[in-house]
Formats: structure tokens, C-alpha cells, sequence
């Protein structure tokens, strides 16, 4: 069902977009009759991604890029207008998480994280800004997560890029306001992916995730989508700097 009739034939990048929480909001968009350019390393998850999304348009596409490049994420961006003819919408979603406690974490470990989550977030929203400007229109979203607002154990570096990442959602749409660019964030909490089943292999874990949840069950990637779809439609032009919880109350207690 079309939900957002206004998204038909919006130029669409989502980075991180072959697998997991992208791949659900990529096809979102493309059943709502968006083109969608999708963002990545892996081209074989790239490429069975794609098919699927031509299902529902056929001007769907994939870019692989390194996002710890900057020079690449600027070539990506270049490249996704050029093909698709305008940029709508971009959606910050790729990110990683390395889980260790803080004692343990490297430089290299910190700056991993960092790098992709947030520094990547802010190249990638420069470049699609530089197109969005000038047009006096654009959506920007960065998929953040619960773990801005609360601690958690075995995630220093995680929890610092997504409160990295609400600031800086902040900072863009005030900035961007001027030129009806909104910039806003989704901050989901465990969504229920191929990772998510391999952590609650430890169910101590598992138990404690779930005894913090108030609605009692883990997101569905497709909730993620919905709150994603919202803040780039028509209905949501008045919304700009915030983020929405995405997280089953957890953030409410």
C-alpha cells in the first residue's frame, strides 16, 4: 500500500542499502514508485538487492563505494544525480558496530566506527546538499539510534557516533533551513536482522534487551522504513532537526 503517494518518481541514495535496515527502507521507496540508487561495498548484495527493487521501478541501481573515502563519496553522489537525474532523497543509513568494552578499544577500532557512522554521514550529506541547495529543496535522514540518548555496555564508540550523529542533524538543519533542505534522524532500537539474531545467541543479553522494551518485542526493519518514509514525504515538510524514536519505549523510561 502507498502510504506517501508524493514519493512516485523521487530520486532516492541509501547508503548501507543491500541488506538489513537499508535494504527494508529501499524497498519502501521503491514500492512507493521511487528511484532508487543503493549504496555499498559488497556488489553480490548489491546486485540481488537491485533486481528486487526493479521489481517495483526499474530505474533502481547500485553504486559500490568506499565510504571511508571522501573523494569516493563525492564521485558517488556525482554519479547518482547524473543517472538519475536530481536527488530528493538521501538517507544516511550504512554504519557499524564493534562491541568491546571501553578498555579494550583501539584507535583503530574507534576510529572504524567514526568514520562510517558519522563522518560518512556528514560527506555524504555535504555533497547531496550542494545539489539540494541551489534547487531550494531536499530530505535528508540519518539512521542514528536509541543508543544517542541512553549508555550501554560494550558500545563506547557506538553510542558516541549516533550522539555524534543527532548533533549533527541539528547543526545541518539549522543551517539548511534557509534553503527547505529538512534534515532529520531515525533512532531505531534492536531491530530484528541477521546480526541481532547472532548477539541474542547470548541470552543474558537477549533478556535484558527485551526486559528494557517496553512493548515487549524487538522493530521490525519495516518500522524503521515507515518513520523513514514519513520525514521524506510531503507530510512531514514542517519537521526539521529532530529525530524520531523508533525503539518500543525504551527511551521513555
Amino acid at each position: 500500500m502507498k502510504y506517501f503517494p508524493d514519493l512516485e518518481n523521487k530520486s532516492v541514495v541509501v547508503t548501507g542499502g543491500s541488506k538489513g535496515i537499508g535494504k527494508s527502507i529501499a524497498l519502501a521507496f521503491a514500492e512507493h514508485g521511487s528511484k532508487v540508487l543503493i549504496v555499498g561495498r559488497n556488489e553480490t548484495d548489491l546486485l540481488q538487492t537491485v533486481n528486487e527493487l526493479k521489481q517495483h521501478n526499474p530505474d533502481c541501481s547500485y553504486i559500490s563505494a568506499d565510504l571511508t573515502n571522501v573523494d569516493e563519496i563525492r564521485q558517488m553522489i556525482d554519479q547518482a544525480v547524473s543517472r538519475m537525474g536530481s536527488l530528493d532523497v538521501l538517507v544516511n543509513n550504512a554504519g557499524v558496530n564493534i562491541t568491546k568494552p571501553a578498555l579494550e578499544i583501539t584507535e583503530e577500532n574507534w576510529d572504524q566506527v567514526l568514520d562510517i557512522n558519522l563522518k560518512a554521514s556528514f560527506f555524504c550529506s555535504q555533497k547531496a546538499a550542494e545539489y539540494m541547495v541551489p534547487n531550494g529543496e531536499g530530505k535528508i535522514i540519518n539512521i542514528a539510534s536509541q543508543m544517542a540518548f541512553v549508555g550501554y555496555w560494550n558500545r563506547a564508540s557506538y553510542c558516541s557516533s549516533k550522539g555524534g550523529m543527532v548533533q549533527l542533524t541539528k547543526a545541518l538543519a539549522v543551517e539548511w533551513a534557509e534553503h527547505h533542505v529538512n534534515v532529520n534522524a531515525v533512532a531505531p532500537t534492536f531491530i530484528e536482522t541477521e546480526l541481532t539474531e547472532k548477539m541474542f545467541e547470548d541470552k543474558a543479553f537477549e533478556k535484558d534487551v527485551y526486559s528494557r522494551i517496553p512493548l515487549g518485542k524487538l522493530a521490525d526493519p519495516k518500522d524503521v522504513a515507515g518513520a523513514v518514509l514519513y520525514l521524506s514525504s510531503n507530510v512531514s515538510k514542517f519537521i526539521t532537526g529532530d529525530t524520531i524514536k523508533v525503539d518500543g519505549g525504551w527511551t521513555a523510561i
